[in-house]
């Protein structure tokens, strides 16, 4: 009897546990007002997402935003799932898409910091069949003439996306290129890492590498090379220089059976044209952790992560990056020389250049939604944001499960509440 008692209790405090794990705030709490914000404009994103879940545009969201490095409002809306009842949690899992992006530049810039990534390496001197890719340039006819590098893919190619290497299934491209290309996870669910660059160096590049930003599978190729320095698989090096100092409890390429349980899960249909939509990697694991689109996280572990770039590379003792190296990533490495195609992947890009796998607002204006010059951010193709703006110590973080056009919504009205409940 006294041996039950005693398990039941562990179970109970074990269960407890688990409850404030799931249920912990990510950063210190404040006030809004604390804070310079104001309680009432806040008061809009709980308005703004009753109304879209009413209209069943989204099935629910989580929203965390935080200044000076102080959490004012830490939200669940919604359901989970819209074919089941559950509620949103905070500690939902969300498939991060894109997002993986600046977590796997950090990895590589971890190892530029030991020396053993430097941005000038070439591609082709950790992977050899990279040196003999030709550029794709499209004739008159619909064909393509391929032409020889005129000068090779370097590392830093693949962090500011002008290696020339793109995405393939657009919809709307009208490139012969990007017929030729894969979609963003399909390498991942089809093949390991060897695979995928054996057949992604089959194909043509898009441009000559360094003259134009041209979104694609550049940052996978960087995961890849990552691999081979380190001698890990991406996500075990994530985990233990990045994930784990971080107390980024949840962020991972494989989810555990727990956490499938907790994947948000987008609506069967789009709501906006009615055809069918899915988010691939929520039921089809990946054979390898592709650096591009492959994680998972809660809004929670990516307000971390976000707080420590924030911050120049550090957060709550864990020193990740130097602040001189944060300062770098997060800067504008598109020069006059080089053709600037982000405002062209989301439309409120205008006014912004692109670093090290993040986006960087570089002009006043322009854009159609507020900030500051030197705000960084980037965004995931199913539903998911972060932005960061260091004027005004600022970082906000939005899970959705959204892979349709609406996303692009939620991402500029998001970002207007934000900024409108700004009041000092």
């Amino acid at each position: 009897m006294r041996t039950r008692t005693k398990t039941l209790v562990m179970a109970a405090a074990a269960a407890a546990f688990a409850f404030h794990a799931a249920s912990a705030a990510p950063l210190p709490e404040a006030k809004p007002d604390d804070v310079g914000f104001s309680q009432a404009g806040l008061a809009r994103m709980d308005d703004f997402f009753a109304r879209e879940i009413a209209a069943k545009r989204v099935p629910g969201a989580v929203v965390a935003i935080a200044r000076d490095g102080k959490l004012v409002h830490y939200k669940a809306y919604g359901k989970l799932d819209p074919a089941k009842d559950a509620p949103m949690p905070l500690d939902a899992m969300f498939a991060l898409a894109s997002m993986t992006k600046p977590m796997a530049a950090v990895a590589g810039l971890t190892l530029m910091e030991q020396g053993r990534l430097p941005l000038q390496a070439k591609l082709s001197d950790y992977y050899p069949a990279f040196a003999d890719m030709k550029v794709g340039v499209p004739q008159a006819d619909g064909s393509l003439k391929l032409q020889t590098q005129l000068s090779p893919i370097h590392i830093h190619d693949l962090y500011r996306h002008t290696s020339g290497l793109m995405y393939g299934g657009r919809p709307d491209s009208a490139s012969p290129v990007a017929r030729l290309y894969p979609d963003g996870v399909a390498p991942a669910i089809e093949g390991d890492t060897q695979a995928f660059i054996e057949r992604i160096t089959r194909l043509p590049l898009a441009h000559q590498p360094s003259t134009e930003f041209e979104y694609g599978f550049s940052i996978d190729v960087l995961g890849a090379v990552i691999e081979k320095v380190s001698e890990q698989r991406l996500g075990d090096y994530l985990s233990r220089n990045v994930w784990q100092p971080l107390g980024m409890r949840d962020a991972t390429f494989a989810p555990s059976d727990a956490q499938r349980a907790r994947l948000a899960r987008p609506f069967a249909n789009d709501p906006l044209t009615g055809k069918p939509q899915s988010i691939r990697l929520l039921d089809t694991p990946t054979k390898f952790d592709c650096g591009g689109a492959c994680s998972f996280a809660t809004v929670g572990d990516y307000l971390r992560f976000g707080q420590m770039l924030l911050n120049g590379g550090e957060l709550d003792g864990q020193r990740i990056l130097s602040p001189k190296t944060v300062h770098h990533m997060t800067s504008n490495h598109l020069g006059p020389e080089i053709r600037n195609n982000v405002a062209n992947i989301e439309p409120h890009r205008a006014g912004f250049g692109f670093g090290l796998a993040v986006a960087v607002r570089t002009n006043e204006g322009l854009s159609s939604v507020s900030g500051n010059p030197g705000e960084f951010t980037w965004n995931g193709a199913f539903g998911t944001q972060f932005f960061c703006d260091p004027k005004e110590r600022l970082v906000v973080v939005v899970g959705t499960a959204a892979p349709g056009e609406l996303r692009k919504y939620y991402r500029e009205q998001v970002q207007d509440i934000v900024y409108g409940a700004m009041v000092k």
